[in-house]
C-alpha cells in the first residue's frame, strides 16, 4: 500500500519532493524575473515570451546538471554509508536507490534541454526577422543599434545570417549542438535493452558526460542574449524612453535622446558544476588507487553452461552480505569495469563472483579464464549489506533468473551463523523459492544447494531450509524425461533431493502453507526479482498477515542488487 510504501522510503521521497520543489521554484522565479525584469524590457520588445523559457529552462539545466554526478560517486556513498552506520538501516539502504535518482534527473535534463533548444530556435527566428525588418518598429529600431561596437542588442548583424549559421558558427549555437548530441547518445544507449545486452556500447557512450561538461562550461560564454546595462538603464530608463526609440525627431533634445546600450548576460554554468567536477575527479583517482592494490585469484571453476566462478583475495577486503564489487581486466579492456554480486560469505576467507556470458566482454574474460589466469583488478564492495533476513524467525526468499545470484551469499551465511551459534541469528527456518526459465545457466546453484542440503542432513538440521524450483520455461523432453523418472529420490532436472515444479508458484497456496506451519511467527519475505513479482507478493503479504497481533504477519522486502 502507499501507506507502507512512505514509512519505507520516507528519505526517497522527501529527497524527490527536495528535488522537485526546487526545479520549480527556480523554474517560476526566473521565468518571473525574465519575464518582468526592466533590464530586459528591450529584450523582450524582440524575442517576447520566449526569451524566460530559456532562462528558466537554464537555470534548472544547471541545477541538475550539478546534481548528476553525485549518485554515481560510489566512494563518496559508501563514506556516507559508513558515516550514517548509526542511522536506521532504512535511511543507508535509500542510498542503494543512487542510480535511480541519476536517471531521472538524466531525464529531467532531456526534458529540459528541448525546452532550451525549442525556446532559443523561436528567439533566433525572431532576432532574424527583427534584423530583417523594415517598418520603423520598436524591434526593427533596437536591431540596428550599435552594429560596430559592442552595445549591440541583436546578436545578427547581416540580412544575410542564417539561424543555421548561428547554430554552427557561434560559441552557444555550436557548443549547444554538441552536448545535445552527446546527451541524445547518453540517454538512449542507457535503455536496459542496451545495458543488459551491449554493455560496451552503454559504458562508451556514457563517456559522452565528458564533452557534455566541457561543453556546458563554454555553453555561455559569448553572451549572445543580452539586457540593457546598469549605467544605460540610470540614463534611459525603457519605462520613460522606449516610445521616443520609434519616433526620434532629428535634433532631439530631451534626455532620452541616447540611445539605450546592451550588454551581456555572465556565463554562470561552471559556478554550479565546478563542486561536483572536483568531487568526481577526486572518486576517479580514489577509483585507480583502489585498482591498483592486488588482487589473487585463489581458484577458477568453470560451471556448466559457461558458468565463471572466481575466487579471489584482496587486502584489507571486508564484504557483508548483499553486496557486489566492480572487476576489470586490463587483457581485455583497460577502461571497463562490470558490476558482480558477491556470491560468498562474509565468513568465508576468500570472496567469489559468478560471471556467466551475457555479451562480449563475459565472453572474452571466460575465454581467458580457460586459458591462463589473468590479471584482474577489484574495486568495492558497494551497496548496504542485506542483514534484514537475519532478523526474522522465519524468512521467505524468493530468486527470480539472474536474480538468485545475491541468495548465494546469503544462504551460506546463514548456514555459517546457523553453525557457530551466532546471537544475531534468529532465523529458525527459511523457505526459498527459485524461479527461473532454464536451471542450466545455474548449475552451479545447483550445486550450492546440494552442498547446503548434504551439510544440514549431516548435522541432523534436515529441516531447516524448505527449497521449492519453479522451471517456468520447459520442453517436451524435459517433461518426458520428468515422467519417466518420476520416482527417484532426486531431481532429474537439478540432481537435488527436492523435486523441481513445472510453472509458476501459487502464491495463496504457498502462504497459507508457511502462515499453517507458522501461525504465531513475523516472516519476511525478500524478493530479488522483477516488478511484476514484487507486486504480486506485497498483496499475498497483505492479504496473509493477521490482524491480531499475535498472529502470523508477513512482512515484504524487495532487495536492489
Amino acid at each position: 500500500t502507499m501507506g507502507n510504501w512512505l514509512v519505507n522510503h520516507w528519505f526517497s521521497a522527501a529527497v524527490l519532493a527536495a528535488w522537485l520543489g526546487i526545479n520549480i521554484f527556480l523554474f517560476t522565479y526566473y521565468f518571473l524575473f525574465f519575464d518582468r525584469d526592466e533590464q530586459y524590457f528591450y529584450t523582450r520588445a524582440i524575442l517576447g515570451s520566449a526569451l524566460a523559457w530559456a532562462r528558466a529552462s537554464a537555470k534548472c539545466l544547471n541545477f541538475n546538471s550539478m546534481l548528476i554526478l553525485l549518485p554515481v560517486c560510489r566512494n563518496l556513498l559508501s563514506f556516507l554509508r559508513g558515516t550514517c552506520s548509526c542511522c536506521r538501516r532504512t535511511l543507508r539502504k535509500q542510498l542503494d536507490h543512487n542510480l535511480t535518482f541519476h536517471k531521472l534527473v538524466g531525464y529531467a535534463l532531456g526534458l529540459l534541454t528541448a525546452v532550451h533548444t525549442i525556446a532559443h530556435l523561436f528567439n533566433l527566428e525572431r532576432y532574424n526577422q527583427s534584423q530583417q525588418a523594415t517598418d520603423g518598429s520598436l524591434p526593427a529600431v533596437l536591431s540596428k543599434m550599435h552594429l560596430q561596437g559592442s552595445k549591440w542588442l541583436n546578436p545578427i548583424h547581416s540580412n544575410q545570417t542564417t539561424v543555421e549559421y548561428v547554430a554552427f558558427t557561434t560559441i552557444p549555437g555550436l557548443t549547444g549542438v554538441i552536448i545535445t548530441l552527446a546527451l541524445i547518445l547518453m540517454v538512449t544507449s542507457s535503455t536496459e535493452f542496451i545495458r543488459r545486452n551491449y554493455f560496451e556500447l552503454f559504458w562508451y557512450t556514457h563517456h559522452l558526460f565528458l564533452i557534455y561538461f566541457a561543453g556546458l562550461v563554454v555553453h555561455g560564454i559569448a553572451g549572445l542574449v543580452r539586457g540593457q546595462t546598469e549605467q544605460s538603464m540610470a540614463e534611459v530608463h525603457p519605462y520613460h524612453c522606449a516610445e521616443y526609440l520609434t519616433q526620434r525627431e532629428q535634433n532631439c533634445t530631451h534626455r532620452c535622446c541616447k540611445d539605450p546600450e546592451f550588454g551581456s548576460i555572465p556565463a554562470e554554468s561552471w559556478k554550479w558544476v565546478l563542486a561536483p567536477i572536483i568531487l568526481y575527479v577526486f572518486e576517479r583517482i580514489l577509483r585507480v588507487w583502489r585498482a591498483q592494490q592486488k588482487v589473487v585469484v585463489k581458484k577458477v571453476v568453470m560451471h556448466p553452461a559457461r558458468v565463471l566462478e572466481l575466487q579471489m583475495q584482496k587486502k584489507g577486503f571486508c564484504m557483508e552480505v548483499g553486496q557486489y564489487i566492480f572487476v576489470n581486466c586490463p587483457a581485455i579492456s583497460a577502461l571497463e569495469w562490470h558490476p558482480f554480486t558477491l556470491t560468498s560469505a562474509p565468513e568465508e576467507d576468500f570472496f567469489s563472483i559468478h560471471i556467466r556470458a551475457a555479451g562480449d566482454w563475459t565472453e572474452r574474460l571466460i575465454d581467458i579464464f580457460q586459458l591462463e589466469t589473468p590479471r584482474v583488478q577489484v574495486d568495492g564492495p558497494f551497496g548496504t549489506a542485506s542483514e534484514d533476513v537475519f532478523q526474522y524467525e522465519v524468512a521467505m526468499l524468493v530468486g527470480a533468473g539472474i536474480g538468485v545470484t545475491p541468495f548465494a551469499s546469503i544462504l551460506k551465511s546463514i548456514w555459517y551463523k546457523f553453525q557457530q551459534a551466532d546471537q544475531t541469528l534468529k532465523t529458525k527456518k527459511i523457505y526459498f523459492y527459485w524461479l527461473c526459465r532454464d536451471t542450466g545457466a545455474f548449475a552451479w546453484f545447483n550445486d550450492l544447494l546440494a552442498s547446503l542440503e548434504q551439510k544440514m542432513a549431516e548435522s541432523g538440521k534436515a529441516d531447516f531450509l524448505t527449497y521449492r524450483l519453479f522451471l517456468t520455461g520447459w520442453d517436451t523432453s524435459i517433461a518426458n524425461n520428468v515422467a519417466l523418472h518420476f520416482d527417484t529420490a532426486t531431481d532429474t532436472v537439478t540432481g537435488l533431493r527436492h523435486k523441481t515444479i513445472f510453472g509458476r508458484p501459487m502464491w495463496n497456496m504457498e502462504f497459507a502453507a508457511v502462515a499453517a506451519a507458522h501461525p504465531r511467527s513475523v516472516v519476511g519475505v525478500f524478493l530479488c526479482g522483477p516488478e511484476a513479482l514484487a507486486r504480486s507478493l506485497q498483496k499475498s503479504c497483505h492479504q496473509h498477515s493477521s490482524l491480531d497481533p499475535r498472529k502470523v504477519k508477513f512482512y515484504f522486502n524487495k532487495e536492489n542488487f
